[in-house]
């Protein structure tokens, strides 16, 4: 038993002794302060606070983005800068609530928003669906801020 203790150990302490010095070996951002992470700041380092990212433009109207894959939240086709969206307002419910979608033009808002984790049906919208910009982003001509090769699903082509 106290062998396998020993060659336990000793075996832990090789593995990690190993591993550092290969990133030692890398040069895997030690140098730069950013803890070998490269993000979407950049090379700046965490200390140090970057000018923020210019606002994207978004045009006032457009034409819906379709969707891309089952279940994307639909995009957001106008402007909504200065939409209040708090625990005593939602800016986005007097047009869309079911009681103003059709005076206002609007889509109503999907059924699924009034599903709580319960699965109960509630007669207003569920707290966990009031806060509409946790899923819904307006559309916005926008580069991606990493690479990807997704492509939409076929049937939605």
């Amino acid at each position: 038993m106290m062998k396998k203790s020993i060659l336990l150990t000793l075996s832990i302490t090789l593995t990690l002794i190993s591993g550092f010095a290969f990133s030692e070996e890398q040069g895997v951002g030690l140098d730069r302060g950013i803890g070998g992470v490269e993000s979407l700041r950049g090379d700046t380092e965490l200390e140090t606070t970057r000018p923020a990212d210019p606002m994207k433009k978004v045009p006032r109207d457009q034409v819906d983005i379709e969707s891309s894959y089952v279940f994307q939240p639909p995009l957001i086709p106008h402007h909504i800068r200065h939409y209040e969206i708090s625990l005593n307002a939602n800016k986005c419910l007097s047009c869309h609530s079911w009681t103003k979608a059709k005076q206002m033009g609007a889509t109503k808002i999907s059924v699924t928003h009034f599903v709580n984790r319960n699965d109960e049906v509630l007669a207003d919208v569920s707290p966990r669906r009031y806060f509409c910009l946790q899923c819904h982003v307006t559309q916005a001509d926008a580069k991606p801020l990493v690479g990807n090769s997704f492509e939409r699903v076929k049937s939605l082509q």
